[in-house]
């Protein structure tokens, strides 16, 4: 096994040597990856249009002009990334159903070819003693029901419902663990305010909806997966980041805690009966006034059995009159003279990691906490076979280490799934952005481990 430099994040150097045993023997070992950004077959065998389907086919809305027609063609090749899974020495694999693979108008008639593509795919997984992690949404609404309205409808409350009736039916007898979503302030904020990201709406006035709307399909597909499959263990996932104020003026504080509020806080407070975070964000009174009905309040919250944190980097804020609503704007790490940043330049904060677990482990209805993605793009160089990606190492040790003190310290954390497998389709950046473990070569689709891969290897005893 080679050795690796952490020299690139000199300062994170680990000051133990991290082992698996670390952990506990009951520690979750696991991968990430999601349908659309991996499987391809965007149109095969029955599977209907997806948001990001008609997103990413749009002109300019993809940085670098590609699509995820066939992205790395996990429809085909699933077989041989569930056996590269196991052979790292992972024990789980989440993966994410294609609503529009399963029901290909969103609603109505069930596409067999779908249902039929996910039993053979947790099949493998358990053929491989993987234990198989689904996602029921991932991101993808069909483009049916976003021609309805998507997730201002309040109908997809009931959209969902049946969609999770069928895969809790279809599946429940081989799948134990279950998340709902994943994270819906990513979906609703990129996607239905700033239009980033698909179905590229805009504004207040879709945004407010889909949050509420997401936030009631969140409690109400735990509920039926918890009616629906015997000793289900479930969950639900959101994207976090620590925030921090640049600096102790009151306008920096202020701020800090209002872009916590929405990006922190939004969907796990309505869960646990908190209710929403209107003190911190006033706009959300409109969304109370407007779309909250009778009853709803006590229909947004479920018992998870699990949280899981979506960490990559910490923010830092400052208060700024002209920003609408949150009056507040990001520092960028450069401005600060932060060295460590990834390629998408977010900043390398093992520190931000430990401290939100901390916030979120401070709500004492949560159970337990999963870390269910973490990884980092870097610019990786194929060289002669192999790719020695040293500073995503040091990331993967530098986090671990951090979760690894969280833990000791009594957090109940079950478990950890770098993000991701394979290289990928990263949503509006295409394929710029390199998260795997395992390299991809697009054109022919070939996986080459890297040493980011071999380095989980190692840790978790893999071969």
């Amino acid at each position: 096994m080679e050795k690796f430099s952490n020299q690139a994040f000199e300062h994170h150097k680990p000051i133990e040597v991290l082992e698996k045993k670390a952990f506990g023997e009951n520690f979750v070992w696991g991968v990430a990856m999601s349908a659309f950004q991996n499987e391809g077959a965007w149109d095969k065998d029955g599977k209907g249009e997806s948001i990001w389907d008609r997103f990413n086919h749009r002109k300019n809305k993809i940085l670098d002009k590609t699509n995820a027609d066939i992205t790395a063609d996990f429809y085909h090749r699933f077989e041989e990334d569930i056996a590269l899974t196991k052979s790292l020495g992972f024990k789980a694999f989440r993966f994410s159903f294609s609503w529009a693979r399963i029901l290909p108008y969103g609603i109505g008639k069930i596409n067999r070819a779908g249902i039929d593509f996910y039993h053979k795919l947790i099949d493998t997984c358990l053929a491989y003693n993987l234990e198989p992690w689904p996602t029921i949404y991932h991101w993808d609404l069909p483009q049916a029901l976003e021609d309805m309205g998507g997730w201002t409808n309040r109908d997809i409350i009931d959209w969902f419902a049946e969609y999770c009736e069928i895969l809790t039916e279809e599946y429940g007898l081989k799948v134990k663990n279950w998340m709902v979503l994943n994270e819906p302030a990513g979906f609703t904020g990129l996607g239905y305010m700033t239009g980033y990201h698909a179905p590229g709406r805009l504004g207040m006035s879709n945004f407010l909806p889909a949050v509420h709307h997401a936030a009631m399909c969140q409690a109400e597909g735990g509920r039926i997966i918890r009616k629906n499959v015997p000793d289900a263990v479930i969950g639900t996932t959101f994207s976090c980041s620590f925030i921090e104020p640049h600096t102790h003026r009151f306008a920096d504080i202020k701020a800090a805690k209002r872009v916590d509020a929405l990006l922190n806080r939004l969907f796990i407070e309505p869960a646990l009966g908190l209710g929403y975070p209107t003190a911190q964000l006033p706009f959300l009174n409109k969304m109370v006034d407007k779309y909250v009905m009778e009853g709803d309040m006590e229909k947004l919250q479920f018992d998870f059995d699990f949280i899981g944190i979506q960490n990559y980097f910490k923010l830092v804020m400052k208060g700024v009159w002209w920003m609408p609503y949150l009056k507040a704007m990001e520092v960028k790490p450069h401005k600060r003279g932060i060295q460590d940043t990834t390629d998408l330049g977010w900043e390398v904060s093992p520190e931000g990691m430990y401290q939100i677990i901390r916030q979120f482990a401070g709500y004492p209805q949560i159970k337990k906490i999963m870390i269910t993605e973490n990884g980092a793009a870097f610019k990786d160089t194929l060289r002669h076979g192999e790719i020695h990606d040293t500073q995503r190492v040091a990331f993967y040790e530098s986090y671990l280490q951090s979760i690894l003190k969280a833990k000791k310290e009594g957090i109940n954390i079950g478990g950890y799934m770098a993000w991701t497998l394979t290289d990928n389709f990263e949503w509006r950046e295409g394929y710029i952005p390199k998260f795997g473990l395992v390299y991809v070569d697009f054109k022919t689709q070939e996986r080459i481990v890297k040493s980011s891969g071999k380095w989980f290897q190692q840790l978790l005893g893999g071969k």
